[in-house]
């Protein structure tokens, strides 16, 4: 059963990657006062579209991996590959809040004024491309449990002796 909700995390992931590259690199918007605006102009959001197609990749591979008899008792890998990825997306997740946060605040002090208000379609749309994402986040956060608990599973406790008992005890 674990194994089943594992592969159907990893395909989940899947479309939310896929759907965030689409959203993130077909968006702009032209403003007559300001021009152009496109997903390429900032590096946080080509930084999401790398994470994104980094993680799809991965959770086909990891997927394609975790139902081949001799790669499921691979546990560490999974371990250190989705810890690896559930970093990165928090990364790319704070890379993408940040400008987010600027467009839609702007930075008074720094003499940065928003521009949601001019951009305000591509704003929603950076918007929703943060919130899957962020949803991605959440699998890999899930997955990461799910392959630790495996990946130590496969040891025994540690074994207490009777004086170590008694310490933790009294």
């Amino acid at each position: 059963m674990l194994k089943l909700f594992d592969s159907s995390l990893r395909l989940f992931v899947v479309p939310l990657s896929v759907a965030t590259i689409w959203i993130t690199v077909t968006n702009k918007e032209d403003n007559s006062s300001y021009g152009m605006l496109k997903y390429s102009n900032l590096s946080g959001l080509k930084y999401m579209v790398f994470i994104s197609a980094l993680c799809a990749g991965y959770a086909l591979v990891a997927v394609a991996c975790s139902w081949v008899k001799y790669a499921v008792s691979k546990a560490w890998i999974f371990f250190i590959s989705d810890q690896i990825l559930a970093y990165l997306v928090v990364t790319s997740v704070a890379a993408v809040m940040e400008i987010y946060y600027l467009a839609y605040n702007g930075a008074k002090e720094d003499s940065w004024s928003e521009a949601c208000s001019s951009y305000g379609k591509f704003c929603n749309r950076v918007k929703l491309a943060l919130i899957l994402h962020f949803f991605t986040f959440g699998c890999f956060l899930v997955l990461a449990v799910i392959s630790a608990f495996r990946a130590f599973s496969l040891f025994d406790p540690p074994l207490l002796n009777s004086q170590e008992v008694e310490q933790v005890r009294g």
